[in-house]
């Protein structure tokens, strides 16, 4: 079921911030999905989620060869679901790093410092699932 991303109800915003991992799915050149557990933050002002990586992990490779593509993160705890779809594109940007990385802390726990860090930016365009 589609959801309304103006109009979340409060389970699903809570589905959302409660400590959760997921999956994100990215498409190779090739076609192919590549699939990998993830930690995400979601930004309900902006409609972002927010992945934080490296620079040589397989993730920010795909996004970074092809100017970015689309994504899709799936988060399931027993009956509750939700997928988020939309563009994705890394950056290095220190700010948006930053950014990233403070809101990780917040929802996981601190992450260890990473010269190389970059964060992948997924513009949700479309919310589906049942929380």
């Amino acid at each position: 079921m589609a959801l309304d991303l103006n109009n979340l109800s409060p389970e699903v915003n809570n589905f959302l911030t409660e400590r959760h991992l997921a999956s994100l799915t990215l498409l190779r050149l090739d076609g192919s999905p590549h699939v990998t557990p993830i930690g995400f933050t979601w930004d309900p002002e902006r409609h972002l989620a927010r992945i934080i990586t490296w620079k040589t992990s397989v993730k920010s490779k795909i996004l970074f060869l092809s100017g970015g593509g689309m994504a899709s993160i799936c988060q399931i705890d027993g009956g509750r679901w939700l997928t988020l779809e939309g563009r994705a594109l890394v950056s290095d940007d220190p700010v948006r790093c930053l950014e990233g990385t403070r809101r990780y802390a917040e929802r996981y726990r601190e992450p260890k410092d990473r010269i190389d860090r970059t964060v992948i930016e997924v513009t949700v365009s479309k919310i589906l699932g049942r929380a």
